[in-house]
């Protein structure tokens, strides 16, 4: 196995932020479970959507900012093998929902490069507090996530199928990346950083659905 000096791992982090935050950049690995049914949509519609679609486009630059942070810091090799892994995955959710977002004609949030550098800060810090608490963090945002994603999908109009099994197999894929965590021995955090986390999130929700 290759070993990685402090300037490739650097290197690395660079290139994994612009892949996160310059458009077109990342490519999915799996098909967009979006049917290939067009959606018919109102003006007011759309733009409801888009807000929805470009929380969920932040959500997840966040989700690879978290995982990259981690990984980088994680001391067990099988954890930073896990948290590889589950930031791959991201990045089909992050290229689905810009698609999605073209499709609307819409944008990603002008706000991303905030969100993924506090979000690779805490993802670093949770990787050196230990991986128990890094696997915690994991499992606490994907069930924040989890929470969004249910929310978004009973805003969406009835006709939009298309947002419909996107917000949908990405809620499978979180639920799994929780499940997981919890598995490999996540410890439970403490109720303050939980409440930071949700306050950073309804943050980021609120100001990516218009910027």
């Amino acid at each position: 196995m290759r070993h990685f000096t402090g300037l490739d791992q650097l290197i690395g982090s660079f290139d994994q932020a612009l892949r996160s935050l310059v458009p077109d950049a990342t490519t999915a690995q799996r098909q967009n479970p979006a049917t290939k049914q067009e959606t018919t949509l109102t003006i007011n519609e759309a733009r409801h959507v888009a807000g929805l679609m470009r929380v969920n486009h932040s959500g997840e630059v966040c989700a690879q900012a978290l995982y990259h942070g981690q990984a980088l810091t994680a001391k067990l090799p099988h954890v930073r093998l896990e948290m590889q892994h589950a930031a791959q995955e991201e990045q089909d959710h992050l290229a689905w929902c810009e698609d999605r977002l073209k499709e609307l004609n819409s944008y990603p949030s002008l706000l991303n490069p905030v969100w993924y550098s506090l979000s690779f800060a805490m993802g670093a810090v949770a990787g050196i507090a230990g991986d128990q608490y890094s696997l915690g963090f994991v499992a606490e945002t994907e069930k924040q996530v989890s929470v969004h994603l249910l929310s978004h999908l009973q805003q969406l109009p009835a006709q939009d199928q298309r947002s419909r099994a996107i917000l949908q197999q990405m809620n499978v894929d979180e639920l799994q990346h929780r499940d997981a965590a919890l598995h490999a021995g996540a410890a439970d955090l403490p109720q303050p950083v939980k409440i930071f986390m949700a306050l950073l999130s309804k943050t980021m929700t609120k100001t990516s659905y218009y910027l």
